[in-house]
Formats: C-alpha cells, sequence, structure tokens
C-alpha cells in the first residue's frame, strides 16, 4: 500500500496549483464571460491539465509522454470535468460547490489514472 500513495504528495503540490489555474478559469468562464458551469469546467480542465500534466510528467512520474498519452488523458477526465459541471448546471449548484467537487474527485482520479495507465511503470 505505501508503493501505490508513493509520489502523492509531489502529485498534491502540483495539483493546488492545478486547481488555482482551474478555478481562476472557471470563474471567469462562468461569471464573466456567462458560459454554462459545464463548458466552463470543462474549458479551465483543458487549461490546468495541459499545465500539470507536462509537470507531473517531469517532476513526478520521471517520463516521457507522447501526444496520444496526452490525448487520453484530457479525453477521458476533460468528459469528467463536463459531466460534473452538467451536473452542477442541472441541479443549479453554486459554481464553488462544482469546483470543489470535481477538483477532489479529479486530485483522487487524476494521480490513480497517472499512475496505473499514463506513467505506468514509470517511477513515482
Amino acid at each position: 500500500m505505501k508503493a501505490f500513495w508513493k509520489g502523492f504528495s509531489t502529485y498534491s503540490v502540483i495539483g493546488v496549483a492545478n486547481a488555482i489555474i482551474h478555478w481562476q478559469i472557471f470563474f471567469v468562464l462562468s461569471t464573466g464571460a456567462e458560459l454554462t458551469q459545464a463548458a466552463s469546467n470543462f474549458a479551465a480542465f483543458c487549461v490546468a491539465a495541459s499545465f500539470s500534466f507536462y509537470v507531473n510528467a517531469l517532476y513526478t512520474f520521471d517520463a516521457k509522454v507522447s501526444v496520444g498519452v496526452y490525448l487520453l488523458f484530457i479525453g477521458l477526465m476533460g468528459a469528467m470535468s463536463y459531466g460534473i459541471g452538467r451536473l452542477g448546471d442541472l441541479w443549479r449548484f453554486p459554481g464553488l460547490l462544482t469546483v470543489t467537487v470535481f477538483s477532489l474527485l479529479s486530485l483522487v482520479c487524476g494521480f490513480v489514472f497517472s499512475k496505473f495507465v499514463l506513467f505506468r511503470g514509470r517511477e513515482a
């Protein structure tokens, strides 16, 4: 079990930077541009994930990655970001709740996905 959590602290620090980027973009798009939470969450995720994907590849997993792997990550996690935003729209959640729920799910799911799919066999 200890081996599973190795690298999680570095991943979490990068995740905080990711969350700051994500939240800022989400609120600018949802409040300033008046986009839906689904569209705002997805767009914010794509920008923030590009940052964290690259930084995690360098520092957390020490791995070179391909465009295909990056697109797989963006596609699967992006679908989750859109889905959480869509639920926020349907259930009329405040934007803060939507990005908080997504950020927490993204932290755990993103780490598991990165460790066991994207960077499988790499040292974390």
